[in-house]
């Protein structure tokens, strides 16, 4: 499928799977187990918020937004590789990879953005606790999570159009199995410079601001805590961030793991267990962080699950 170098490439080979047919096998049961999980899981999650109006406050309305994206960002990646196991085809378009690179990107961003939302709610409700109604109101949740998705997409539109006047030509194998910036970036003989620039640049901040206002909350809410005059009280307090600390050391682990960790300590092997974590297995977790240590989440999903439908006469 390689062209020569003088050909402008139109397609991509994903490589980042094993070619084996044992293998693969193990691989596809892997991905489709993992993948029902992830869509079953945050779909009862949203379900059970709609459902119950005891969690119609604003920490399950981040909640249910963090499930859909969950559900979002998993489905951008797998139905692919599971389809490249079943047409035995590993071929992606160079539109396709340019889709699938947007929304990843769109969703990555979404769930950076939630999981500081979440932090700030937090830090509302345990440092402002007779403040928390009137300042974290239903019409400014849910003007934060538009603003959110509107600055998603406007950062990742702007890398997409400067990637895709980009030529590609001699090799068009991609080491991953989905379609990210920097295997594309390796592939290009054009001038990819400001590519780069901008993903280390406004990309980084991006990411790098809500990581940022994640540890101010939590460095606010340890503080308030310490303060609480009864240790009960103060652990009680700090319990409720227990989940979405959780959520945010998987998060945040595995990124920092994927793409900050020096260059030279990379392997092929490495870097797709660590895509897998984050793109796979984080948004599969979540409902279990978010359900086993909640009690109101758990008394919820226990009605869905319970559900009985009216018969028909």
């Amino acid at each position: 499928m390689s062209s020569t170098n003088e050909s402008s490439i139109s397609e991509f080979l994903l490589l980042g799977l094993s070619r084996q047919p044992q293998q693969q096998q193990h691989l596809f049961l892997l991905f489709l187990t993992m993948y029902l999980a992830t869509v079953l899981g945050n779909l009862l999650i949203i379900l059970a918020i709609g459902t119950e109006s005891r969690l119609h406050t604003p920490m399950y309305f981040f909640l249910s937004n963090l499930s859909f994206v969950d559900v979002c960002f998993s489905s951008t990646i797998v139905p692919k590789v599971l389809a490249i196991y079943i047409l035995g085809s590993q071929i992606i378009s160079f539109s396709g990879c340019l889709t699938q690179l947007y929304f990843l990107c769109v969703f990555a961003d979404m769930d950076n953005f939630l999981l500081a939302l979440m932090a700030y709610d937090r830090f509302v409700a345990i440092c402002h606790p007779l403040h928390y109604r009137t300042k974290i109101t239903h019409q400014l949740c849910a003007l934060l999570v538009v603003g959110s998705w509107i600055i998603a997409n406007l950062n990742c539109l702007l890398h997409i159009l400067l990637m895709a006047p980009l030529s590609f030509c001699g090799n068009n194998m991609i080491p991953h199995f989905f379609c990210d910036a920097t295997p594309l970036l390796k592939l290009s003989c054009s001038d990819t410079h400001l590519n780069e620039l901008m993903i280390h640049t406004e990309g980084a901040v991006i990411m790098v601001t809500p990581f940022v206002c994640i540890l101010i909350s939590y460095m606010h809410i340890t503080c308030a805590v310490l303060r609480f005059s009864s240790l009960r009280g103060g652990w009680k307090a700090f319990s409720t961030c227990g989940s979405h600390l959780a959520a945010v050391c998987l998060f945040y682990g595995t990124i920092i793991a994927e793409y900050f960790s020096s260059s030279s300590s990379h392997s092929a092997g490495r870097d797709i267990v660590g895509a897998i974590m984050y793109t796979v297995v984080t948004p599969m977790l979540n409902p279990f962080i978010y359900s086993l240590r909640n009690r109101d989440m758990k008394g919820a999903l226990r009605k869905v699950l319970t559900m009985r439908f009216p018969s028909r006469q």
